[in-house]
């Protein structure tokens, strides 16, 4: 395989990344003169080497510690939880300044016929975060997609299986449109959807 299929190739894998843009990428990237593209290698690298998870939400974050800045923050209430699918739902919901809890990122969602999905999310260490914390509300926090609503009723099983008593459960109001994303919802709408939680 020459260096520009290699190159397609690579970035089809990346999410919501077609052949054409993954194309579109590789053709750019040959255009572009070499100290660009060694800026780019060297910030990946720069990524891969300082990068890790954050020990109790699973937000990646730059530093030394094994906490991110908002699971070692001491204003934070330790008692909610906000369960979200994906990095970028926690950094949409954060801009919103309205959610003073903490995080917890699943990792994925499970489809309604795909039963092999449920390896690939956090469910074990989600257990072990409900045991830790004494938590008086966890918020599901899924999209409103057909795989979001699947994975919520996991979610809630697995708090039910796990904690006695229950603590509150929410759900972001329907602010946020069913088959919507929160990653592209606006900062009003995502406020919305925190503050009528229910």
């Amino acid at each position: 395989m020459d260096s520009i299929n290699k190159l397609i190739s690579l970035f089809r894998d990346f999410p919501t990344v077609g052949s054409r843009t993954a194309a579109r990428f590789a053709y750019y990237l040959a255009r572009l003169p070499k100290e660009k593209v060694d800026e780019l290698i060297g910030a990946i690298n720069s990524l891969k080497n300082n990068i890790h998870l954050c020990q109790l939400c699973y937000q990646p974050f730059e530093g030394t510690e094994s906490l991110c800045p908002i699971c070692s923050d001491v204003r934070r209430n330790k008692n909610i939880l906000c369960v979200v699918e994906k990095e970028n739902d926690l950094f949409s919901l954060e801009a919103t300044n309205k959610f003073a809890g903490l995080y917890f990122i699943l990792g994925g969602t499970v489809s309604t016929m795909r039963k092999e999905d449920l390896s690939q999310l956090r469910i074990e260490e989600l257990k072990k975060r409900l045991k830790a914390f004494n938590l008086s509300e966890i918020v599901v926090a899924l999209n409103p997609t057909p795989e979001g609503k699947t994975t919520s009723i996991l979610v809630e099983q697995t708090i039910k299986e796990i904690l006695s008593p229950i603590p509150k459960i929410t759900h972001l109001a329907r602010g946020i449109p069913i088959g919507g994303e929160l990653e592209y919802a606006d900062e009003e709408t995502l406020e919305s959807a925190l503050l009528d939680r229910k």
